[in-house]
């Protein structure tokens, strides 16, 4: 039986050729192997600080739970019950968008805001193309964004969407996106890597897929949808409160994370911020909750098995797709330990 430590470094050696930094880690049960590699100014490791792209939609999802439980918010309010006054928010056959369809993407909205599809595809190479988006952006477009599908009917999804409902939190609460999710998530778990604010100088240097130096993302109010920084470390941590919920402040916030599911298709699935899928049986059968996320210089993978007690951990300083030999890792090789 191959050991935790070389799955770990055969992953990294997969990855290694086509980014410029990485770093892996897994975890089986109580073991953890975090290892990285890089091929420039040094390798990363597991406190290396990176862009953790739509990763960020799990712990805003994950804020809005927690906040169901103690009663802050509930699952069913409307969207425009938390924005400012006076601010117009579509609907459709006379329904509301609900917070728990923005967290599971049933909302109808678009993908992005609107006025920044043709300028996003005209403007591929935009070095920071969220950085525009604010607040007064945001709501103005929203009133003027018709909605693609029934409401809760169909999964569409939306960084709009994940951004609106960070926004729409902040806004109830009475602070900022990033203070909320600290509060709420990372303080409850100890992740004192995760955030948005003053951790630039620590962030390793992104890169377009072509190994070109990239700017770091700020996705200004639509940070909900991405805008959070972490380490592999902090994410150990993270998917591991996810494993065994009861040992941690915020178990029954995880809890209804997961409860809540809208069904894609036979196989697959979404909770609140994660996905979900149930593979084949010529494929394991094992059970995978997901998400990736990606920006202008960097990608990222976490996934768990539950029933295994087993979880990855993909982070790349590089534009270019880690889930592969993520999902490879999750699948194929540890879940082979048990």
């Amino acid at each position: 039986m191959t050991d935790l430590s070389s799955l770990v470094e055969e992953t990294v050696g997969q990855l290694t050729a086509r980014h410029m930094g990485v770093v892996v880690a897994a975890v089986a049960g109580k073991s953890t192997e975090i290892r990285g590699s890089g091929q420039a100014g040094g390798a990363p490791g597991a406190d290396t600080l990176f862009e953790i792209g739509s990763v960020t939609k799990v712990f805003t999802a994950l804020t809005l739970a927690q906040l169901a439980v103690t009663g802050a918010v509930d699952l069913d309010e409307p969207l425009v019950a938390l924005l400012p006054e006076g601010t117009r928010v579509p609907s459709r056959d006379g329904k509301e968008i609900t917070l728990r369809q923005l967290a599971t993407h049933t909302s109808g909205l678009p993908r992005l805001p609107k006025g920044m599809l043709v300028p996003a595809l005209l403007r591929p190479s935009k070095p920071d193309p969220y950085a525009d988006c604010t607040a007064d952006l945001l709501l103005h477009g929203l009133a003027n964004t018709r909605l693609g599908a029934t409401l809760g009917r169909r999964f569409r999804y939306s960084n709009l969407g994940a951004g609106l409902l960070g926004l729409a939190l902040a806004h109830r609460t009475g602070t900022d996106y990033e203070t909320l999710v600290v509060r709420e998530i990372c303080t409850p778990l100890g992740l004192a890597d995760t955030g948005i604010a003053d951790r630039e100088v620590r962030l390793v240097q992104g890169h377009t897929r072509r190994r070109r130096p990239v700017s770091a993302w700020h996705l200004a109010d639509l940070a909900g949808a991405g805008g959070l920084r972490s380490t592999a470390a902090d994410l150990v941590t993270f998917v591991q409160a996810q494993l065994t919920p009861e040992s941690n402040g915020i178990a029954e916030a995880i809890r209804l994370s997961r409860q809540v599911e809208h069904r894609i298709n036979p196989f697959a699935w979404i909770h609140l911020g994660w996905m979900g899928q149930r593979l084949h049986r010529r494929q394991g059968g094992g059970l995978q909750i997901w998400h990736n996320g990606m920006t202008g210089g960097f990608s990222s993978f976490v996934g768990f098995n539950p029933e295994k007690e087993v979880a990855v951990i993909v982070l790349s300083n590089t534009k270019r797709s880690v889930d592969r030999p993520a999902f490879d890792l999750l699948r194929r090789r540890l879940e082979s330990l048990h």
